[in-house]
């Protein structure tokens, strides 16, 4: 089943980056000491010319002067738009209502872009920091929350739980490099001239992104995306946790980014009205007027699934010295599906072939050896998942399990109740060779030796383990009429 997600999402569902007005060479605005040579000269004339910065009365307009936290309110409310006209009061010690960056404060500080320290002020009077304005400018114009990778960013004096995601992020955008190419500063104070280059960068370098609330997809709260369903060739999805409140979780976010024009997948799971919930979504990226837009579909699919097969000499598990000829595949009912499936070979020992539809198989191998083999395979849907849960069993109704008869075990006691209803388990006698014929449905049968057996197992000079048996342990399973049997040692806990 699919469900259109509805147009009325808008601009959520197709989002873009905020429009920029005509370059700075148009601007009739110029500062004495703000020539066109400087770095941040582009940024202070678009800016100017946009009203959102301005100069001083002498003609002026002093890029290396600080920027205190309140002009840096200001500006970044009035760059994203906010609503300054009817705010909450943020209840900052420092910061009434006669403040002249009263209302930008309280705008960032309702829509959660600022905090403000933790003994109640925010200190709009207060140079503002590189660290800090890193963290407003990911939180103020939603940048994509890229999880943070050491290896990635070269600064060694960030601190991670200090605004350190947030340096990374605008570093892996690009929006601003170090002061030097192993320290970034973070304390050091933003100039003007510094902050109308970082503003106008982060307008410029933000991808065309949707950002969903969790409410809107239908959960109170998102646990993750499912991995396995995002195809990055087409598009990123990045999760962004929200804050835990006395009122109850709040804020969870995700960001999808299209990358190229093509179709993906995106499994999100989450929490509605206690219970976890999956949902499951087609993933449409395509072009519009110039721009890569992306869309959702809700979908209850699956994708086909990759089943794999291990080929083994024995029940031994010893490598197959032979080749597949050709696979078939049927229904368990006996429905004939494909006399020659297309495979690949998978590892050393594996062949894979694709399956489309839930439900019961059968596929028969023939090598080139004149060997014949029936596996069992299981396609079930898989709600964390955009593919089925695979299970593949090889047929094998009896087997031999030897162990070195250089072992004293005594004597064998079946301890399983009724163990006939499974397999019927023997020892050759005299030997330490035990063999199973399957009987019945799934189920283990548990064999303890008469005395216990320690082998010694190094897997280097100076590392070695001393395994201790206890017995071994009779494993029966079945995919519809196909049935496996298998001998496995069982081992003493913590060895």
């Amino acid at each position: 089943m699919k469900k259109r997600i509805l147009a009325a999402f808008g601009a959520l569902i197709f989002a873009c980056s905020l429009p920029l007005t005509e370059a700075s060479a148009a601007s009739s605005k110029q500062f004495s000491d703000v020539p066109a040579s400087k770095y941040f000269a582009e940024a202070v004339y678009e800016l100017a010319e946009r009203n959102i910065l301005g100069g001083y009365p002498d003609g002026t307009f002093k890029p290396g002067n600080s920027i205190t936290r309140g002009q840096a309110a200001a500006i970044i409310a009035k760059m994203v738009k906010l609503d300054t006209a009817n705010v909450k009061d943020p209840k900052f010690k420092d910061v009434s209502t006669a403040n002249g960056y009263y209302k930008a404060i309280a705008a960032l500080a309702e829509n959660g872009i600022i905090n403000g320290y933790g003994d109640g002020r925010y200190g709009p009077n207060d140079p503002i920091k590189r660290g800090q304005m890193a963290s407003i400018l990911v939180k103020a114009f939603d940048l994509p929350r890229y999880d943070y990778n050491s290896n990635e960013i070269p600064f060694k004096d960030v601190n991670y739980s200090l605004h350190g995601l947030n340096i990374f992020i605008i570093y892996k955008l690009g929006i601003t490099s170090g002061t030097t190419p192993d320290t970034f500063s973070p304390n050091a104070f933003i100039t003007r001239g510094q902050a109308a280059k970082m503003l106008k960068a982060t307008e410029e370098v933000k991808p065309n992104m949707v950002t969903l609330e969790a409410s809107e997809l239908g959960f109170d709260q998102i646990s993750r995306i499912e991995a396995d369903a995002i195809d990055s060739h087409f598009y990123e999805g990045l999760l962004v946790k929200g804050k835990y409140l006395p009122t109850g979780h709040s804020g969870d976010q995700i960001q999808l980014i299209p990358l190229k024009e093509g179709t993906s997948t995106l499994v999100i799971s989450g929490v509605k009205d206690g219970s976890e919930v999956y949902k499951k979504y087609y993933v449409h990226m395509k072009k519009e007027n110039g721009k890569l837009e992306l869309g959702l579909e809700q979908t209850e699919d699956s994708l086909p699934t990759v089943a794999t097969l291990w080929f083994y000499e024995n029940s031994m598990n010893e490598p197959l010295n032979d080749t597949v000829q050709n696979i078939s595949l049927e229904t368990m009912e006996g429905e004939n599906l494909s006399d020659n499936v297309a495979f690949e070979q998978c590892g050393t020992n594996g062949g894979c072939i694709v399956i489309d539809n839930p439900g019961q198989y059968i596929a028969t191998v023939r090598f080139t050896g004149g060997k014949v083999e029936r596996y069992g395979i299981e396609a079930k849907p898989n709600k964390s998942s955009i593919y089925y849960d695979i299970r593949t069993l090889k047929e094998q109704r009896e087997t031999v399990f030897k162990l070195d008869e250089k072992f004293d075990i005594g004597k064998h006691i079946i301890q399983t109740k009724d163990a006939e209803q499974l397999a019927i388990v023997t020892r050759d006698p005299g030997t330490n060779v035990f063999r199973a014929k399957a009987t019945g449905e799934n189920g283990y049968i548990s064999v303890d030796f008469e005395k216990t057996v320690t082998e010694r197992e190094c897997f280097s000079e100076n590392e070695c383990v001393n395994n201790v048996w206890l017995g071994v342990t009779v494993n029966v399973s079945h995919i519809g009429s196909i049935v496996n049997v298998t001998i496995n040692r069982n081992l003493m806990p913590n060895y």
